[in-house]
């Protein structure tokens, strides 16, 4: 008897394996095959056996029924897991939308209260996902949905570092979109039988801001495996939906290689950023940590924009405001911008501790930057705005702006309207260039001979320009314009002035006109010069004198035309060069006695303080170019004036510029004053 309950208990053994494996079929059989054994074979068997053997049975059935009851709930918890899912997205999507739609320059209560409430529903989601992977994936999750909900994070930390300009959330952008790329989150639905149309457009968008946000962390090599990955895309995508007009998605394509071929036309020896290796020159610390004025500014907003017919841009950044973008940010002098190392994983498998696969920071507060350095100044990039939204913007920016602090405007656009709508404006009977019709009758009613440039004062006689900036083609004539006027309004706050027009000049009026504050002017050259490039070349690569202001020495090369041919040891020396005479500028500036209290209040802050220093390289390389007699009227301006010294006639600013000239070999392009080849001879 103990044998055959001993062969009873391994029968319920082996069932019990076979149903929990899930083999429900075999179970039934091996059931029937057991209870054959009970009734119909010979009654050898005693009645406690027998008894036995049909409690056994029965133990069996009951559990198994148990079973198969929890079998049915599993199946229903799994689909009430994926159904909890998507309402999470649901309401994330909903916060989600609210920040979006936010106004891109809005940084107040509302905004914030926003942010929190889409951080805190998206860490939900993420971690519910994480939590329920496999619960999630038995009931139908597809990798895709993950993917999408990864880049709706990495949308909102995007949107974050546009409007605070902290690196740290483009950081977290990257994260999430790399996770995106490395673990192939959108390739599974690209290979399916049938492919979506709405999924591929949502794949194009993420790999357009996957590449911008590359581009800001200057990830070179990264951004361009994206161009190319991008490019393949966008062809597989004529392919696979051939009734579909990729028109727009081609455009994109052909602006990322345009702005690419831009970006890398110069040599790239040091990055844009302020760095503090390269940028802080220890002989003027002293005297910088020293300096004393009865006021001190430092940079705390700058808003910048451009609008030129045909420009190169990415989606809404623009190749000149890209520049001033990263001008005006610090680069970290230690690993901040190295990302955590990921474990090597089968399938895709998250195993890694990254962000896309980890808790989400909310705390908009934590520090992940480097300690030593300060915050960066806060940026508003405006893609071609309207003159009133424009208006708007600054008016809103001035409210923010701490007393000591400083606003930097910069505006890059033509004094010219587009051909096309001049002529479209006299086919219906209105001049284009009437001033009567372009500027408001306040204006023209001051000072004419502040308002109106005499004849040697034109910047270009060929065209003819009114007083103004031209904005774009929206609405009326007159409501494309931005007249000096416009900003006078806003001096009642310090205010930085970087204009970068053929038309420049124009805003030489808001000096001594302003209402309460003086403003820092920094005025572009008329037209870009070179010793053997076309007008048309020079465009191609952006504004040359927001080059100088951002790049000089790239600059510089490209002026003379050496850009490609410089031998790297070469160019190294032509960084010192640049570099002493940069410091000998700034000890003569802090030192001077003469130094108009418009720049001496923002001496100390670096940023600005760079730029003034770039601004007088630039226009002294521009002032000894050889070229036509009339080249004066092509030199950049600054308002106030800065010190006699500073001018391009000073030996001060002449000797660096011939030391640099020697070093490339193109001495033969410049004009000098006659003792300062015979003095550095001698020494």
């Amino acid at each position: 008897m103990e044998g055959s309950i001993g062969g009873f208990h391994l029968w319920g053994r082996f069932l019990h394996y076979r149903w929990t494996a899930g083999h429900r079929n075999g179970v039934v059989f091996f059931s029937i095959l057991l209870i054959s054994r009970l009734f119909m074979t010979p009654p050898k068997k005693t009645a406690r056996e027998a008894i036995l053997l049909l409690l056994l049975l029965l133990s069996f059935c009951s559990r198994a029924v148990a079973m198969a009851d929890e079998d049915v709930r599993g199946a229903a918890a799994a689909t009430d897991v994926l159904a909890k899912f998507r309402s999470l997205v649901e309401a994330a999507d909903r916060k989600f939308a609210r920040v979006r739609d936010l106004p891109p320059c809005a940084r107040g209560p509302l905004h914030l209260l926003h942010c929190r409430k889409a951080f805190k529903a998206y860490t939900i989601l993420w971690e519910f996902q994480q939590l329920k992977r496999p619960e999630l994936v038995a009931s139908g999750l597809r990798r895709w949905e993950i993917g999408d909900v990864a880049s709706r994070i990495g949308q909102l930390y995007y949107g974050q570092y546009q409007r605070t300009s902290e690196v740290r959330f483009l950081l977290g952008a990257y994260v999430f979109y790399e996770a995106i790329v490395s673990r192939g989150y959108f390739e599974a639905a690209r290979a399916s039988a049938a492919p979506d149309l709405r999924l591929r457009y949502k794949e194009l968008r993420f790999h357009a801001r996957f590449l911008i946000v590359a581009l800001l962390l200057n990830r070179t090599d990264v951004v361009r495996q994206l161009a190319d990955q991008f490019r393949a895309l966008v062809e597989d995508s004529k392919t696979a939906f051939q009734m579909t007009n990729f028109k727009e998605w081609k455009q994109v394509n052909q602006e990322i290689s345009r702005f690419l071929k831009a970006d890398a036309s110069a040599k790239v020896s040091r990055p844009l950023r302020y760095s503090v290796l390269l940028d802080g020159h220890p002989t003027s610390f002293p005297y910088i940590a020293r300096y004393h004025s009865t006021r001190m500014l430092r940079l705390q907003d700058a808003l910048l924009t451009s609008y030129h017919r045909n420009e190169i841009k990415l989606a809404e950044l623009t190749l000149d405001t890209y520049r001033m973008l990263q001008c005006l940010e610090w680069e970290p002098s230690g690993s901040s911008y190295q990302l955590p190392a990921k474990e090597a994983c089968e399938n895709g498998a998250s195993s890694d501790q990254s962000g896309a696969s980890g808790l989400i920071d909310i705390n908009l507060a934590a520090d992940m930057m480097d300690p030593d350095l300060p915050p960066n100044p806060r940026k508003a990039v405006i893609y071609r705005p309207s003159v009133s939204h424009l208006i708007a913007v600054i008016a809103t920016t001035c409210e923010e702006l701490s007393p000591d602090s400083i606003l930097l405007i910069y505006i890059a656009a033509s004094g010219k309207m587009d051909s096309n709508v001049a002529i479209q404006k006299d086919i219906r009977g209105k001049s284009s260039n009437s001033k009567a019709n372009h500027a408001p009758q306040a204006f023209w009613k001051r000072d004419s001979s502040h308002s109106q440039p005499t004849a040697d004062d034109k910047p270009n006689s060929s065209a003819s320009l009114g007083q103004y900036l031209w904005l774009g083609s929206q609405g009326s004539e007159g409501s494309n314009n931005l007249y000096p006027e416009d900003l006078i309004p806003f001096t009642r706050k310090p205010l930085f002035l970087v204009i970068d027009s053929d038309n420049s000049r124009a805003f030489k009026t808001i000096h001594g006109a302003e209402r309460g504050e003086a403003a820092a002017l920094v005025l572009s050259h008329s037209k870009p010069l070179s010793v053997s490039v076309s007008d048309t070349d020079l465009t191609s690569s952006g504004s040359q004198f927001t080059f100088f202001l951002t790049s000089p020495l790239q600059a510089f090369c490209q002026l003379v035309g050496c850009s490609s041919g410089v031998d790297n040891e070469v160019y190294s020396n032509a960084e010192i060069v640049i570099s002493s005479a940069l410091a000998e500028w700034e000890v003569e500036l802090c030192t001077s006695k003469s130094l108009h209290q418009v720049w001496a209040q923002i001496l100390t802050d670096p940023f600005l303080r760079r730029l003034i220093l770039r601004f007088i390289f630039c226009r002294t390389v521009l002032s000894l170019l050889c070229s036509s007699e009339d080249s004066t009227v092509h030199l950049p301006e600054c308002l106030p004036s800065l010190p006699e010294s500073f001018s391009p006639d000073s030996v001060v600013t002449q000797i660096p510029i011939y030391h640099l000239a020697e070093k490339l070999s193109v001495l033969n392009h410049f004009r000098f004053l006659d003792f300062i080849g015979d003095s550095i001879q001698s020494r």
